[in-house]
């Protein structure tokens, strides 16, 4: 899609216009395949921001073939140290790439003393985030990887839910396997992280490690999972009971179903990030239960799964119209049992989209 990565690219010209800087080393991966297509695991992109006569590519001799595919429209040089490649064609028109910022989020000290090195002439500039502040509202494109990547998922877990991969005696590792393969089968090329299946009372642990404990009848069950579409990842919570629920299981998960309600209406354009949060957090806090809520509502999901912008107390920021967030409250009762219901949705000009379309009914298998 030449086109579409040529206007991401003209995008960014903007925002290098705003920032001072004549040219940006996008090193990156994430950042040069949003800005290019291209996959390789080597690459680096000096984006000029008079146009795309001086903007070039470099990736190393492994990459050759797929280079020319995958980025058709921009000069391409094949060097190994691809980043230093770009900044020493930077030094010999030292003139037109007199600022040149770089991501310094992403570079260590030895890369930075290895580019002053080559950057005869230019001066180098801190520019973190700059791509990263267009990538946090998604085009059609990647809402549409998005959508799929959900898809895959929802599929799977109606697969494991349907040929009974949720029973007492499996361990909570074997259903982490079981989800992941289903997602695989649904056209996921690999899960967004590490599936999380925590029974009992591990599901009170957020980021439980899936371990050999075999799950029992009376178990909560969370499991926190997503796949990978084109590179775009989703994320999704459900908690599921084994046998009969107990009340106090009942009344935790209607509590928390309402929180995300609540969490889910307030996602709107121009909402602060802290006032979603704060939305959901008051049910919970009301409920008594505001200090076993010991994270933040959500985060932005896309070529990273978890990315700008966060949702949560005390931090800046507003909603708007494409972004893709997640919303997940949870509340985690220890040596009990925990609860936490999570969809990724896209912002738009009235209610959001949601993504992740599994039940969010309690389910009792």
């Amino acid at each position: 899609m030449p086109d579409l990565h040529a206007s991401r690219r003209d995008a960014l010209r903007t925002v290098l216009n705003e920032s001072g800087v004549d040219a940006l080393l996008v090193t990156d991966l994430l950042n040069v395949r949003y800005l290019t297509g291209f996959t390789g695991s080597n690459a680096a992109l000096l984006v000029h921001g008079a146009g795309e006569d001086r903007t070039v590519f470099c990736t190393d001799g492994r990459y050759t073939t797929q280079a020319a595919a995958e980025v058709p429209d921009l000069e391409r040089v094949i060097e190994r140290e691809s980043a230093q490649a770009l900044l020493a064609r930077a030094a010999g028109d030292a003139a037109a790439y007199r600022r040149t910022g770089f991501e310094s989020q992403h570079v260590s000290v030895e890369a930075h003393d290895a580019y002053t090195r080559v950057a005869e002439g230019v001066e180098l500039t801190r520019a973190p985030g700059l791509v990263e502040r267009l990538r946090l509202v998604k085009d059609e494109t990647e809402i549409e990887a998005l959508r799929m990547a959900c898809a895959a998922a929802d599929r799977a877990l109606a697969g494991l839910l349907e040929h009974g991969g949720l029973r007492a005696g499996r361990t909570e590792r074997d259903v982490a396997r079981d989800l992941e393969n289903r997602m695989l089968d649904h056209g996921s090329s690999g899960p967004s992280f590490d599936t999380i299946v925590a029974a009992g009372p591990n599901s009170a642990i957020p980021h439980h490690r899936p371990a050999d404990r075999p799950l029992r009848s009376g178990d909560l069950v969370k499991l926190d999972f997503g796949a990978t579409v084109d590179g775009y990842h989703s994320d999704m919570t459900r908690t599921v009971v084994l046998g009969r629920p107990a009340g106090w299981q009942e009344d935790l998960y209607e509590l928390v179903r309402r929180a995300q309600e609540t969490g889910l209406e307030a996602a709107l354009a121009g909402q602060a990030v802290a006032d979603v949060d704060r939305a959901a957090r008051h049910v919970i806090e009301h409920a008594g239960h505001g200090d076993a809520f010991s994270h933040g509502l959500g985060h932005g999901v896309g070529l990273e799964v978890h990315e700008a912008p966060r949702l949560a107390k005390n931090v800046a920021g507003t909603l708007a119209v494409g972004m893709t967030v997640t919303v997940e409250p949870g509340v985690y009762l220890a040596g009990r049992g925990g609860v936490r219901i999570e969809d990724t949705l896209v912002v738009r000009d009235a209610d959001p989209e949601l993504l992740t379309l599994s039940s969010k009914e309690l389910v009792v298998v």
